[in-house]
């Protein structure tokens, strides 16, 4: 296994849960754990033992940010070390976005189980994940205007989608920290949990999402719902979903799903994400 300095990783039942693992400093979010965080996304699209991946933190904090140890010059990409950097169209790319473009593609299903604070970077980095489940002890911000700064981690695409743009803006301008009940209410989480509650409700939530489903499947189908829901016109989705039963239907898990309903049996799909994933989408820019 992998060993990490900000995060810790640990598959059970089929579930990955990765934990930010620095509590004394509030899981603060480094150039490090940037390109762990990426790393561990790597592996779990690998692992075909991983269904599913839950994304928690430890201590009072899901992630409380940036860590801001360079102080004024802690957003200064120019005065950043250089190899920490990726540059697309001359502008230096923003650390977080770059892990919400790898949560976005990953192939198994992302679960956060905010255990605590989660602001800026905590907050946006949660945002593609698939389900956000909270500690009713969990308070979100989107603080980057009492920072001076503006959203990253593609939270300019992703918050208005799922709140709506009154709120996305309420949320951003203000820059206000919220507790988990108006989170729940305005439909940025589905669920709140006693503290002690929040793992278990998580993990029984990942086990039951894709126990009986073809992981090959999911992984097509967590890939159409995302990128559909920027397409401009539904034909876009028509063209994507049938391509992609066009692949499906000639593999082997189609004929084992299929005679499992009819014999009313479990099915056994034999299909792999590591290896049977097919590669049905236009290439991206790259997202690392």
């Amino acid at each position: 296994m992998t060993e990490f300095s900000t995060l810790t990783l640990e598959v059970t039942d089929g579930v990955a849960v990765v934990t930010f693992s620095r509590p004394e400093q509030m899981n603060t979010f480094t150039p490090t754990s940037m390109l762990e965080l990426m790393k561990v996304f790597d592996i779990t699209d690998a692992d075909d033992a991983v269904k599913s991946v839950i994304v928690t933190g430890s201590g009072r904090a899901f992630c409380a940010g940036a860590d801001l140890g360079e102080g004024g010059n802690t957003f200064n990409y120019h005065k950043r070390d250089a190899s920490e950097q990726i540059m697309v169209g001359g502008i230096r790319r923003d650390g977080g976005g770059r892990v919400s473009l790898r949560i976005f593609q990953s192939l198994k299903p992302v679960i956060a189980a905010c255990n605590g604070a989660a602001v800026g970077v905590g907050a946006t980095m949660q945002l593609p994940m698939d389900f956000r489940l909270a500690s009713a002890t969990a308070r979100y911000g989107f603080v980057f205007a009492r920072r001076g700064i503006v959203p990253e981690a593609c939270s300019s695409w992703f918050l208005p989608r799922l709140v709506g743009m009154p709120t996305a803006l309420e949320w951003v301008y203000s820059g206000r920290v919220f507790n988990a009940d108006e989170a729940l209410a305005k439909g940025l989480v589905q669920s709140l949990h006693a503290p002690e509650d929040l793992m278990p409700a998580a993990m029984e939530f990942a086990r039951k999402l894709t126990e009986a489903s073809a992981p090959v499947s999911v992984a097509l189908s967590r890939q159409m719902l995302w990128r559909g829901f920027g397409a401009t016109h539904p034909m876009e989705g028509h063209i994507m979903e049938s391509r992609a039963l066009a692949s499906r239907g000639k593999n082997t898990d189609t004929a084992e799903g299929v005679a499992a309903f009819k014999e009313k049996r479990e099915a056994h799909f034999p299909n792999k994400v590591s290896s049977d994933y097919p590669d049905l989408f236009d290439p991206e820019p790259d997202f690392r």
